[in-house]
């Protein structure tokens, strides 16, 4: 016969999980603390209360209940596994390598411990330590394509873009919509300088994720090198309508703007970058540089003067040669700034 406590502690385990699964963590938590009132020593309850502790953000609690369950059940390799992902999010990356490494210690063949031992050793810069990691992920589990993708961002890292293409090309042929994996594709082809199949890689991740702002932007990038501004230009205003926040975004709209002639709106684009990054030196030189261009000799002193400030050994070389301040330099306070 099943006692009346086990069965309180049941429901209460059960409705957590049943919370847990519709994301409704806080009365998940609410739940799994009920069965632990009536049952301290329940592992499952620990653990699940530190998952739903996780998805909340709130790390150093999780660690605590992950660490009740470890205390119950030494062995417990999913509690260790997930312990070193509280504790990669608190940045503490050694912490988290050894706690993954206790997981795969009690199952060596748990690629998810795998693959994310490598993220932690990503973190710490360790790049072929990480690229060995996701390795043996994808030995237990070769369609693993988080490890695929993963393994990507190491060989990224490294230079190796080539080898980063193989790899983001096995992630998606095991996930296929895998946006994050099409945006980051789209970047190792733009390295290799394949603008036009990284532009068709930009254009897979938006296919599968309209809103995925990154893919607007760097599908903006890749159109720029090809000299299609003003394709360059729509493209940061679908970033831009999505997260108006990209000081990187405004700047290349307003290159694009200024490849174009039309000064006074990359003058405006370039004010924006400015306003969300105050030191970005590029964009206070390129809205001198618009200034230069239209003979406007005061704003175009003020502006240069603001780049200098920020770097003054490249600017003041820059502005000497720099064809867009032919028709100014000759004038004396222009002179001056660029003196050494």
């Amino acid at each position: 016969m099943i006692a009346a406590q086990d069965l309180e502690v049941q429901f209460f385990f059960q409705k957590g999980l049943q919370l847990n699964r519709a994301e409704e963590y806080v009365k998940a938590i609410a739940s799994y603390d009920k069965a632990l009132e009536i049952q301290p020593d329940y592992h499952d309850a620990w653990y699940s209360r530190g998952n739903a502790l996780y998805h909340l953000r709130r790390f150093e609690e999780a660690l605590a209940s992950f660490d009740h369950a470890l205390a119950l059940r030494p062995g417990f390799h999913e509690a260790w596994n997930n312990r070193g992902n509280a504790l990669d999010d608190l940045r503490r990356f050694e912490e988290a390598i050894a706690s993954y490494e206790q997981a795969l210690k009690f199952k060596s063949d748990y690629y998810w411990a795998w693959n994310n031992r490598g993220i932690a050793l990503k973190n710490l810069g360790c790049y072929e330590e990480a690229i060995n990691s996701y390795d043996r992920a994808i030995e237990f589990k070769p369609n693993y394509y988080w490890a695929w993708y993963n393994r990507g961002l190491a060989l990224r890292e490294l230079g190796r873009y080539d080898k980063t293409l193989a790899s983001f090309n096995k992630a998606v042929e095991f996930k296929p919509d895998f946006y994050e994996v099409w945006n980051s594709r789209g970047n190792a082809l733009y390295n290799l300088n394949y603008y036009e199949q990284a532009i068709n890689s930009y254009d897979r991740a938006l296919e599968f994720s309209p809103d995925y702002h990154w893919a607007w932007y760097n599908r903006g990038l890749a159109l720029r090198n090809i000299g299609r501004h003003d394709k360059a230009i729509a493209s940061y205003d679908k970033a831009l309508a999505i997260n108006p926040e990209n000081a990187d975004a405004w700047y290349f709209r307003g290159l694009g703007l200024y490849n174009l002639g039309r000064y006074e709106e990359a003058i405006a684009n370039y004010e924006q970058a400015i306003r969300l990054q105050p030191d970005k030196d590029s964009a206070w030189y390129n809205k001198a540089c618009c200034y230069a261009l239209q003979e406007n000799v005061e704003m175009a002193i003020q502006t240069l003067q603001q780049a200098i400030n920020l770097n003054p050994v490249k600017y003041r070389q820059i502005v000497r040669t720099d064809s867009d301040f032919d028709r100014i330099r000759h004038y004396e306070r222009i002179q001056k700034l660029i003196k050494d």
